[in-house]
């Protein structure tokens, strides 16, 4: 059973009340306008290369999109100029990444998962993560994901085969800020000081519902209670009705690598209740799944 010293009074638990119709129901993370900023913010960087920077900014923006995308809109999306769209989405064409349509608009083709298949391929994590994932699925009738931190967002490596629908923002591949995702706060809570205070200096904080941590010192307060007992609960951070549960993966050489959680969507369920239900088979899992990691 997981520690409960801090379950309900935990800023993380809030009341089972109708979602507030004001607040946004599903987080659109502007990872454009990032990288916008960290474009412009190593500008001067004699050995940093702007024009690859802009042409992976391009793929990420067509990346996000279900429709087609004219040079305008992808201009406008990723705040580089027109001309240097034009000239990264000749490139992406005449490499196969992108396809232009009738009405010159442009959308990406399959090669792009060339990069994904890579690094999934690569990356024993997920690989070892996904029958893990799927024993939870089949044993406990949820949805269970594995992330890990990268920069300062997760990103979702594998969910269980046996998912029931749910949101699109938590397929493999999506990435979501660390600040008000369950898997963020176990991670975040185990970071080395330093990185912490780091991460801290560099985070800005969007209100995607009332719920949402929107400060440094509501932040802290929730990896407190993480630390304090072992397990992370997000209530509603990021969409309405959608409730999180999330424990650390640590590998054999001790190191705080990803996180696994049960995903509950459409229903609200307290703190102490989640963590009643899913704690221990979590837990479970994330030593499994670490025992088989090297540092």
């Amino acid at each position: 059973m997981p520690r409960q010293a801090a379950k309900d009074k935990s800023p993380q638990n809030p009341p089972e009340a109708a979602p507030d119709p004001a607040q946004p129901t599903s987080p659109l993370i502007d990872t454009d306008a990032l990288l916008a900023d960290s474009i412009a913010r190593h500008g001067n960087d004699p050995d940093f290369v702007t024009a690859l920077a802009r042409g992976l900014a391009v793929l990420l923006a067509l990346s996000d999109k279900k429709r087609h995308m004219s040079i305008a809109q992808v201009s406008h999306r990723t705040e580089i100029p027109r001309a240097a769209v034009r000239r990264s989405l000749h490139t992406l064409l005449k490499l196969g990444f992108v396809a232009e349509d009738d009405s010159r608009r442009f959308y990406l083709r399959p090669r792009v998962l060339s990069f994904s298949h890579g690094y999934l391929s690569a990356t024993p994590l997920a690989v070892l993560a996904q029958p893990v994932l799927d024993r939870l699925g089949e044993s406990l009738r949820e949805a269970f994901s594995l992330a890990t931190l990268d920069g300062d967002e997760i990103v979702y490596l594998a969910r269980s085969a046996s998912s029931r629908v749910m949101s699109p923002v938590m397929n493999a591949g999506r990435r979501l800020p660390a600040y008000c995702t369950s898997i963020g706060h176990v991670i975040l809570a185990h970071l080395p000081e330093n990185e912490l205070d780091g991460y801290l200096a560099r985070v800005q904080f969007h209100p995607y519902t009332a719920y949402t941590p929107t400060s440094k010192e509501a932040l802290l307060s929730m990896l407190a209670a993480v630390r304090e007992s072992g397990y992370a609960f997000a209530s509603q951070m990021m969409e309405a009705r959608l409730c999180t549960l999330a424990v650390p993966v640590r590998d054999t050489g001790g190191n705080y690598v990803a996180g696994i959680n049960v995903i509950l969507q459409g229903r609200l369920v307290t703190r102490s209740e989640a963590a009643e239900r899913f704690y221990e088979p979590l837990q479970k899992a994330a030593l499994e799944l670490g025992s088989l990691l090297l540092p």
